[in-house]
């Protein structure tokens, strides 16, 4: 089964390509103008084992927001639609992450319904240049494009870079196990509907 997509979404205010393998090694090709969004996209493909080439120009001129906000939409596309028809998935993941002080724990189910629950107190407003709500944006865009019910929790921590490294670090496993296949569901889905 070849799990891959290339999508290509363009608006006035961003252009964003994003390619995937969701059965890849974890290589990543990441340029889209926010370096910390890059670092936290590394995170994603490096831990959930995700192939990820994106591409991305905004208007960074205003501010990072709508590049956030259309990176996180343009990769649920692009997960939603190497998923398939889901048959053979885990359909559920979950991870806690941990990171010095800080822990994060991330629950996935592919539903085909988006939700997100999201908990994260960062203990600043700013990461350097990036403003900790487009966080929330990205994950935001993410699950109404991917179909996705998702639970994000930070636990603890008082570094914010360590709060947000660890959300997206466990947002990478808990998605890497409810897509992984499943030998024993081979061509059936996870769901007495009949369908995902």
């Amino acid at each position: 089964m070849n799990r891959t997509a290339e999508i290509t979404r363009s608006t006035n205010e961003t252009h964003i390509r994003v390619a995937i393998n969701l059965d890849g090694t974890g290589l990543q090709k990441l340029n889209t103008g926010v370096p910390f969004l890059d670092h936290m996209l590394d995170q994603i493909a490096r831990h959930g084992l995700i192939d990820l080439d994106i591409e991305a120009n905004g208007d960074l001129h205003i501010d990072a927001h709508h590049t956030v906000e259309d990176v996180g939409i343009t990769l649920g596309m692009a997960v939603a639609k190497a998923m398939g028809d889901k048959k053979g998935i885990r359909r559920y993941g979950h991870a806690y992450v941990p990171l010095d002080e800080a822990l994060s724990r991330v629950v996935l189910d592919f539903s085909g319904r988006p939700g997100l629950e999201y908990h994260v107190p960062f203990s600043r407003s700013m990461i350097g240049g990036f403003d900790v709500d487009l966080a929330h944006e990205f994950f935001q865009g993410f699950v109404n494009h991917a179909l996705v019910s998702l639970h994000i929790d930070n636990l603890r921590g008082v570094n914010a870079h360590h709060q947000c490294e660890t959300v997206f670090k466990a947002f990478g496993r808990a998605l890497r196990m409810a897509a992984e296949l499943d030998a024993r569901a081979a061509g059936t889905i996870p769901s007495t509907k009949g369908s995902l």
